[in-house]
């Protein structure tokens, strides 16, 4: 990875540690000389893409504040912001949710740091990197956006010291206003296919943005876009769905936009941001493992009987999914296993530790699994949800759909109208399980009081803002309704 020479201060003023995208020499090297060449743009756009790293956490969280999975462990007290957002009783002080503010901001920060100074000079090939840095912008803040609300919004200049005195959160509809002309003019700049696996391309840009219609309810904007992606014929679904999530399966026609992870350099628990390695792999292992095909983890993020119960009969994406870890010993004498905190016997096998990697230390910290973050499935099932919901077209809804269910061995659904809704609804459960998703499709949707323990409407839709934060401005924010 390329190393760059910059100060970078999150909202929070400060990450707490440097990476290999971020090498301090001097803090007396001001920014605004940097960008002086390609290489410049190049490093700091690498900069941008480092802290989409960091997502293990949001995707975690995702499954674990929804009614998919439970938070595990090994006590009841092991990480005990986790178990807070699977009870529904986190505060404002909450170390995970802090960390997911902190990062995600660290992101726009970096973001911002190339389009702050877009116009510094002109190289063949500028207009994809800018483009590029305003996809990430974007998508760091739907991030932030679903998970807070109202957040404070920075345009092509970055959040340094001192402005918390000043700056105030922008209300959700102009973040979500921004986010939509950010990917607009990323869609418009970027190519189909990039020569770097990896690198954000049109249908990413196209993909994302039909998502942020859609978290909107503006189903008349996100079905085209959708379709296009659709249409593009650049993506397919996966013959074989069992491949979809193994290692040497990477960047595959399905996968629209895939976070990239490494193991070959170490991290530790000092600083879980600098991990070039999946972190969210480890922590959702089986505790104390032995035996073929997997390693061992911290049995976080703990599948349910009701979601394992939720596929269909004969559909092949269950076992894909979700492991039976007594089916699997069953079949394998030679497995052992301990059983951590609220075992159901099921693990994401999806984003669980295989065998084969380096084993860098910490090894639990540092999988190469990486993070499918839209893959074909999930468009073509947001494409017929806009269809549906939209009142824009069931038969061409119920292909979309069909198409999913097919390549998981299922017949067609024929159901039109609130019926095939709840169909569409159904199939995002169990194809999209273990991916980070199900909680805001509950909220979204207003579903999520009926389906998660403990969820309070009118409160838990958003997540308190972390209370350093609001002490930073001399408490001038106000907090989310019910924090």
């Amino acid at each position: 990875m390329k190393k760059i020479v910059f100060f970078l201060a999150s909202f929070t003023f400060m990450i707490g540690c440097t990476d290999d995208f971020v090498e301090v020499d001097s803090f007396d090297e001001t920014t605004e000389n940097f960008f002086n060449s390609e290489e410049d743009y190049q490093s700091a756009l690498t900069a941008a893409y480092d802290l989409l790293q960091s997502t293990y956490i949001n995707v975690m969280l995702g499954e674990i504040a929804s009614d998919n999975t439970l938070a595990g462990g090994e006590s009841a007290v092991d990480v005990p912001g986790i178990q807070e957002v699977d009870d529904m009783v986190h505060t404002p002080v909450n170390q995970q949710l802090r960390d997911l503010w902190t990062w995600m901001f660290a992101g726009v920060n970096r973001a911002n740091y190339v389009l702050e100074f877009k116009d510094n000079i002109d190289f063949v090939g500028k207009e994809g990197i800018i483009a590029e840095a305003t996809f990430l912008r974007a998508y760091y803040y739907f991030e932030l956006v679903k998970w807070f609300g109202d957040v404070p919004l920075a345009v092509d200049q970055r959040l340094l010291f001192g402005d918390q005195d000043v700056i105030d959160r922008t209300p959700r509809a102009e973040v979500y206003a921004q986010i939509e002309q950010d990917l607009i003019f990323a869609a418009a700049n970027l190519p189909l296919n990039q020569a770097d696996t990896g690198r954000i391309t049109k249908g990413a840009a196209q993909a994302l943005l039909g998502k942020v219609y859609l978290f909107q309810n503006k189903f008349q904007e996100a079905a085209p876009v959708l379709e296009e992606v659709i249409n593009s014929g650049v993506y397919e679904l996966l013959t074989d769905y069992s491949s979809m999530f193994e290692n040497d399966n990477e960047n595959n026609i399905e996968s629209v936009f895939e976070v990239q992870y490494s193991d070959i350099e170490g991290a530790g628990f000092g600083c879980l941001q600098c991990s070039e390695g999946n972190v969210a792999v480890g922590f959702n292992g089986i505790r104390n493992y032995s035996g073929p095909v997997f390693e061992s983890g911290f049995s976080f993020n703990i599948p349910t009987q009701e979601v394992f119960d939720a596929f269909e009969p004969g559909d092949i994406r269950r076992d894909v999914a979700i492991l039976d870890i007594n089916a699997w010993a069953a079949a394998n004498p030679e497995v052992s296993f301990v059983e951590g905190f609220e075992h159901t016997g099921f693990y994401n096998r999806k984003y669980i530790a295989r065998q084969g990697d380096l084993n860098t230390g910490d090894a639990n910290l540092t999988n190469p699994n990486n993070y499918r973050a839209i893959r074909f499935a999930d468009v073509l099932l947001m494409a017929a949800e806009a269809l549906n919901r939209g009142g824009i077209d069931d038969t061409r809804a119920q292909t979309y759909l069909n198409r999913v269910r097919n390549r998981a061995n299922l017949g067609n659904v024929t159901a039109t109208g609130t019926a095939l809704t709840e169909a569409i609804y159904q199939e995002r459960r169990v194809e999209l399980v273990g991916e980070g998703h199900r909680f805001f499709d509950l909220v979204r949707t207003d579903r999520a009081a009926q389906e998660i323990d403990g969820f309070q409407s009118g409160k838990h839709e958003l997540f308190p803002i972390p209370l350093i934060e609001i002490e930073l401005t001399g408490n001038r924010w106000e907090q989310n309704p019910g924090y």
